[in-house]
């Protein structure tokens, strides 16, 4: 065990921001350690100071509810950062989807709480339904819900022509969610989580499969992980197992389909609105879509006649929007 006078040195060193010196004491005790046959506890020490040396992020404390990491250079390629404003009663969900997410968010406040019974908050969640319906949003009402920042996984930035390095920025993320609480998005997770027994496998693609799993599993973390995907059954089956809540999506029912455009559109005169047969244009569209016709509609009402929407603005809008879904889908 390391003397007082020993600790005491460490703590002033420490205090004072005496690197050096603090790095020799960290050393000597390990050598000490090690002479005394506990190297078990001298290899311990000796990493610890490696990650002491290595660069890490800087804090810069700003008038956020958190401090907002200065992401650093290795970062920056695998990492954005921002805070959303979004909250769940922005988003049009069923009466389920809506129940699961605020209970997350009920837990993730009351994880102190649950804490104290042994208990944890649920905070690995893979969200998977089809585009357009919701998923990458929902991160951003979590993010928002929480007053935390929202890390948006650039995978691009992993997946590089130097595939062997991506096991090595996927631990810079990991290491990252240690550094920073926040919610932490890997958008379209497909590209590192595909079945490993896929016709176009190779060992490349396996070992990065396995070190997402590895990380998954030994992440323990404060940081909530969203993955999102829009082909389910593209995924390992392993990877569902990492996740502690899975959430489907669906393309909006005709009740939510009107919900969300009179949302969209309350600012509006819509007193001459059908809705239940714009509701039936709209069958099929995702949920992003409709948002998108509606904003589609009211500018067109405003050019040609001012606030008040018609029937023919909709769906006029629907219809362009699911063409245009249908070339985006094709091309």
């Amino acid at each position: 065990m390391p003397s007082a006078q020993q600790i005491v040195a460490l703590i002033k060193s420490h205090v004072r921001g005496d690197e050096e010196r603090f790095y020799s004491l960290v050393l000597q005790l390990a050598a000490e350690e090690a002479k005394r046959g506990h190297a078990v506890v001298a290899e311990q020490l000796r990493e610890l100071l490696e990650q002491a040396k290595s660069p890490r992020p800087r804090v810069v404390y700003s008038h956020g509810p958190v401090p907002v990491p200065s992401v650093r250079s290795d970062l920056a390629t695998i990492l954005s950062v921002h805070y959303p404003k979004t909250l769940l009663s922005n988003m049009v969900l069923d009466d389920d989807l809506k129940t699961r997410l605020s209970r997350i968010v009920h837990e993730q406040r009351q994880r102190g709480r649950l804490k104290s019974h042994g208990l944890n908050a649920r905070r690995k969640l893979l969200l998977t339904g089809p585009p357009g319906t919701g998923k990458t949003m929902t991160a951003s009402a979590l993010a928002g819900e929480l007053d935390l920042p929202l890390f948006s996984v650039l995978l691009h930035g992993i997946l590089t022509k130097f595939m062997g390095e991506a096991a090595a920025k996927l631990r810079l993320i990991f290491d990252a969610m240690i550094e920073m609480r926040g919610v932490y998005l890997f958008d379209e997770i497909d590209a590192l989580g595909a079945k490993r027994d896929s016709d176009n496998d190779v060992g490349e693609a396996r070992r990065i499969l396995n070190s997402f799993l590895q990380f998954l599993e030994q992440d323990h973390s404060d940081a909530i992980i969203v993955a999102t995907t829009n082909h389910e059954s593209l995924l390992d089956r392993a990877l569902f197992r990492r996740f502690q809540a899975i959430l489907k999506y669906q393309l909006p029912s005709a009740a939510l389909t009107i919900e969300a455009l009179q949302m969209r559109l309350q600012s509006f005169d819509v007193s001459d609105v059908d809705w239940q047969t714009t509701a039936i244009e709209a069958r099929g569209l995702s949920h992003a879509d409709i948002m998108a016709a509606a904003e589609d509609a009211a500018r067109n009402a405003i050019l040609d006649r001012g606030p008040k929407i018609l029937d023919s603005d909709l769906h006029g809008a629907i219809a362009a929007r699911r063409n245009q879904s249908h070339v985006d889908s094709n091309g």
